[in-house]
């Protein structure tokens, strides 16, 4: 009883694994259920009409053998018999007529195919759709701390190429499913014309899936190498064309040149070692299903007794088997190849094992009071605290400078304010409410960051200073862009604002690029405003220039400045010195000069700096 048992249960376990291990990509296909039934529908029609072609050819082959003595074939349903068989005219009539009705099947079935495969590519064309978009709102959900600690190649390899192959395994998958279907009618009317020669055929062929599952197994197992590979591969390319600028300024091309050949090297050779394997499984199987045929004929004609018509039949639906098995096996190789593929995808979408980012629910209607950061400790790991019992009050209206040397913790602490990371240990509050229990998009909004890292999209100068603010005028972004001291370039460009920038901007100088990120904050009209070394990447005079605007932006704002130049944050309404995370000096600038501790020696430091230059 047992091991009758064992089998039914052990197949259910294995289906309910593969449903479980696979839900995250399976149950994108309820958004187009439609379609995917539609595809399914389609090919058990084709399947259907393939057997009654085989059906209707028996019959015309009986008809040929058995000539005008020939008996009339019957289905046992009169009105069919009677009017499309035609059982009560002559012998040629009724050949005629299968003939036709061979035809018809033929040309119908190929229709079904036709749809079938229209269909089909539109539920893998939609499949790939909703799981690039799913990845998209996965990745706008994580904190930025996830993209600290993962390589952006590994995710657009993932996004791109993964996807792609997933695709292709729907459209091998789907191939394998309509193949089998048609094997499934195949082998029903094998049993139907002989019984014997069919368990026989079913064992020989069953033997031949036993020994390329082998195959098989580590053909999915080389696949990982291929995921592996090609991620290494993207992370490489993104890295070298990102950082192109220092390539050059460095004069690294062989250096480059070497690290881009060996991951394009480690590439070729994952996909050669999965190709040498699936690619053998075709041939091996088309052989030794040649062998099976011509054995099977020699035996039908030593040991069975059949009659021509259905021996001929018999040997027609085994020659249509045959290369039907030999490309299922072969798509099954092939999909072996992209586990690796279905894997990264799943482990790209799992949000069980990532920390999320939580929104608050109340809504930001403006800074009244302060911002309050309460000892506060922060570290990208909790091994490694990068700021240490920080407390800190800014207030509204007022300019906050953040000063200290590299690594102090400046811009850290700048990113708690629009919650890019949360504390460690510690709050920040917003007028007395925590940042955590406010929706940090209608912060955000009322915040504008200018940062050492300016970012530029490829598109053009008008899109990059409205860009999150769509319902500017072109009177306010000209304003902007003159305000940033940017109106001049952007006017002497080939198209004016219309002037495509490229690539992270590469068309723009770096202090170019800083000034249309300038003009993009002046434009938002912030109530808080971030300037991270705003004006690092600025020659003298155009920071003198930008320095007033930013002066004129500050009025009645909350501003938070990091500045290396201290002449930048003279006026600034309080200072506050930052040493190895800890707060060590805040207070009025002057007045810290006074007291002869760390920002004295930063300002004795630059003015020895610039004496010499």
């Amino acid at each position: 009883m047992r091991s009758k048992l064992y089998k039914p249960l052990s197949n259910l376990l294995k289906a309910t694994k593969f449903w479980e291990d696979n839900y995250l990509v399976l149950r994108e296909f309820k958004y187009f259920r439609k379609i995917t039934i539609l595809a399914l529908g389609f090919s058990i029609l084709a399947a259907a009409f393939e057997g009654f072609s085989i059906g209707f050819l028996l019959t015309f082959l009986q008809s040929m053998t058995a000539g005008a003595d020939a008996e009339p074939i019957q289905t046992g349903i009169a009105w069919f018999d009677i009017w499309i068989l035609g059982i009560n005219t002559s012998a040629t009539s009724r050949l005629y007529r299968i003939s036709l009705l061979i035809l018809f099947s033929t040309w119908l079935r190929s229709g079904f195919n036709y749809f079938s495969g229209i269909y089909t590519e539109s539920a893998q064309l939609h499949l790939a759709d909703r799981l690039r978009k799913r990845m998209f709102e996965h990745l706008q959900a994580l904190p930025l701390a996830y993209f600290v600690k993962t390589r952006s190649g590994e995710l657009i390899n993932t996004i791109t190429t993964e996807i792609e192959r997933l695709k292709q395994g729907f459209g091998g998958a789907a191939f394998v499913m309509t193949r089998g279907m048609a094997v499934t009618v195949y082998f029903t009317s094998m049993f139907l014309i002989s019984w014997q020669l069919s368990i026989i055929s079913v064992l020989l062929f069953t033997l031949l899936a036993v020994g390329l599952s082998t195959l098989n197994a580590r053909i999915r197992e080389s696949s990982f190498g291929i995921s592996k590979a090609n991620g290494d591969f993207h992370s490489r390319a993104t890295e070298f064309i990102n950082g192109i600028r220092t390539v050059h300024a460095s004069g690294t091309q062989d250096f480059e040149r070497q690290r881009f050949y060996s991951v394009s090297g480690n590439l070729l050779n994952a996909s050669i070692k999965v190709a040498r394997a699936w690619t053998l499984v075709k041939p091996i199987a088309e052989a030794i299903v040649t062998t099976v045929l011509i054995g099977l004929i020699i035996l039908s004609f030593a040991k069975f007794t059949l009659p021509v018509a259905s021996l001929l039949t018999f040997f027609f639906i085994l020659l249509r088997v045959a290369p039907a098995i030999q490309d299922i096996n072969g798509t099954i190789a092939f999909l072996s190849t992209l586990n690796g593929s279905l894997e990264n995808i799943k482990n790209l979408l799992k949000s069980d094992n990532q920390a999320y980012f939580e929104n608050g629910s109340a809504q930001f209607a403006g800074l009244n009071r302060s911002i309050d950061i309460v000892s506060v400790d922060f570290g990208y790991d909790s091994s490694n605290l990068v700021l240490n019992n920080i407390t800190l009050t800014l207030e509204k209206g007022k300019t906050t400078a953040l000063v200290g040397a590299s690594g102090a913790g400046k811009t850290t602490l700048a990113d708690l304010i629009p919650r890019f990371y949360d504390p460690t240990q510690g709050h920040i509050l917003i007028d007395g409410v925590d940042l955590k229990e406010l929706d940090v998009y209608s912060l955000r909004k009322n915040m504008a960051i200018v940062s050492q890292d300016t970012f530029i999209f490829n598109t053009s100068v008008w899109n990059n200073i409205a860009y999150g603010t769509t319902s500017a005028t072109e009177v306010e972004i000209k304003e902007a862009a003159r305000l940033a001291n940017a109106l001049q370039f952007i006017e002497d460009m080939p198209q004016g604002f219309d002037t495509q920038l490229g690539d992270r901007g590469v068309r723009l100088s770096g202090g170019q690029r800083q000034r249309i990120a300038i003009a993009r904050a002046l434009l938002r009209d912030p109530q808080i405003l971030i300037l991270d070394e705003a004006t690092s990447a600025l020659d003298s005079v155009s920071e003198r220039l930008i320095q007033e605007s930013l002066e004129k932006l500050s009025v009645g704002r909350t501003v938070i400045a990091i500045a290396h130049r201290l002449s930048t944050i003279a006026k600034a309404d309080k200072v506050v010195v930052l040493e190895g995370g800890y707060i060590v000096e805040q207070g009025k600038y002057q007045d810290l000069l006074q007291q002869h501790g760390k920002l004295w020696k930063y300002h004795q430091m630059q003015n020895e700096i610039g004496q010499t230059n």
